[in-house]
């Protein structure tokens, strides 16, 4: 690999949540940058991945990190979302790709090269890092959500169907965080 061909790896995180946006990080590692521990973000745990998203981001050629709102996920659905939020985060790279690897069987329209690898977190270093980055800026915004909605318990859930989220609820009702296209809300909101 030149020195001016730039692998790009993407990769999103917060398809499966009932609340907040979904997430989406690429990265250019480069030639000469080499990160051990590099794994698919649900791989690791919450003090590792922050470890390595300090690594990536200090060490990386380049990297960038967007997102679409939870408007967005309902008004086009998941997935659109999801590859939207690739577009934007690879739109926002200061370097123009020559290649971009999109973890899972589906990518964003893009005007660059693109291959789709099936668990690709797994096995290209560069969609690791990107899933490491999605993740750990994912988790954040969800921690910061979790100060306006501390009854709902964001921080520790992350917005996943869980039983503690499901129970607050019914208890305390539906947020505007939260996605009112996902089956679990929208039959809370016919109620």
């Amino acid at each position: 690999m030149t020195e001016t061909t730039w692998i790009c790896g993407v990769d999103e995180a917060g398809r499966g949540p009932l609340a907040g946006p979904v997430f989406a990080a690429c990265v250019i590692l480069g030639s000469n940058c080499s990160i051990t521990g590099l794994a698919d973000s649900k791989k690791l745990n919450e003090r590792k991945r922050t470890l390595l998203a300090e690594c990536i981001t200090r060490h990386a050629k380049a990297w960038s990190i967007a997102f679409a709102s939870v408007a967005e996920i309902d008004q086009m659905n998941i997935l659109q979302a999801s590859l939207l939020a690739m577009k934007r985060a690879v739109e926002k790279l200061p370097l123009a790709p020559s290649l971009v690897l999109v973890d899972g069987n589906q990518s964003p329209q893009l005007h660059y090269p693109v291959k789709t690898i099936v668990k690709g977190d797994s096995l290209v270093p560069e969609i690791s890092a990107a899933s490491i980055l999605a993740k750990t800026a994912r988790d954040a915004e969800m921690l910061r959500l979790h100060q306006c909605y501390p009854a709902y318990g964001l921080d520790r859930h992350k917005g996943y169907p869980t039983k503690a989220h499901m129970q607050a609820l019914r208890q305390y009702g539906i947020t505007e965080i939260h996605r009112r296209s996902f089956a679990p809300i929208s039959a809370l909101a016919t109620k």
